[in-house]
């Protein structure tokens, strides 16, 4: 079968972040690369460059999708204490097993290492916690940063899993958000 001439870059990104899913981030090379994809190596060279800037471009096409993800999220969920949860446990999804997960934390090591990406997860941060403020616009006793302080819970949720993967990591995570809010939020009400 012959190579395909011409492929979206959007398709060529998505074979590099399967690559990098997959085998971890050292295993993206512009020959793995080329055979995921059918294009060619000095194809793929002239398109991006060297590796790593490769490695960033997927890297960046990463963030673009788990932005739309979440402003997709933010904005079907409801704005209460419950919608903040659904949408943190939608997000939860793309985790999958404790190796997708622990594979996963290598890109997160990439991403902190890389400016741009920092940058990129910096930028998330207010998007997602500035959405989860939103679900406790009307919540009385909702302490302020309250999206940053979920958020964190959220994340912590996830490390935790990932040392005692029993059961499902979106029913760990609800139920540790959801405890959450309780300890938080609902049990600032009751002080009152």
């Amino acid at each position: 079968m012959p190579r395909p001439k011409t492929l979206p870059d959007r398709d060529v990104l998505e074979a590099a972040l399967r690559i990098i899913h997959e085998r971890g981030p050292e295993a993206l090379t512009f020959a793995s690369l080329a055979t995921a994809c059918g294009l060619s190596p000095a194809t793929l060279v002239q398109r991006f460059g060297g590796k790593d800037e490769l490695k960033r471009a997927a890297l960046l096409h990463a963030w673009d999708g788990l932005d739309d993800k979440t402003a997709r999220l933010a904005g079907t969920v409801a704005k209460t204490p419950d919608g903040a949860v659904q949408m943190l446990v939608g997000l939860s999804g793309d985790y999958g097993g404790i190796e997708a997960y622990a594979e996963g934390l290598l890109v997160l090591r990439e991403d902190l290492r890389d400016p741009a990406l920092r940058a990129r997860g910096a930028a998330w941060k207010e998007a997602l916690t500035g959405a989860l403020e939103a679900c406790f616009s009307a919540t009385p006793h909702a302490p302020p940063g309250i999206g940053l302080l979920m958020a964190s819970q959220w994340q912590g949720s996830l490390l935790w899993w990932g040392f005692d993967p029993r059961g499902r990591l979106d029913d760990f995570v609800e139920d540790g958000l959801r405890r959450f809010v309780e300890a938080v939020v609902m049990e600032g009400a009751r002080h009152d």
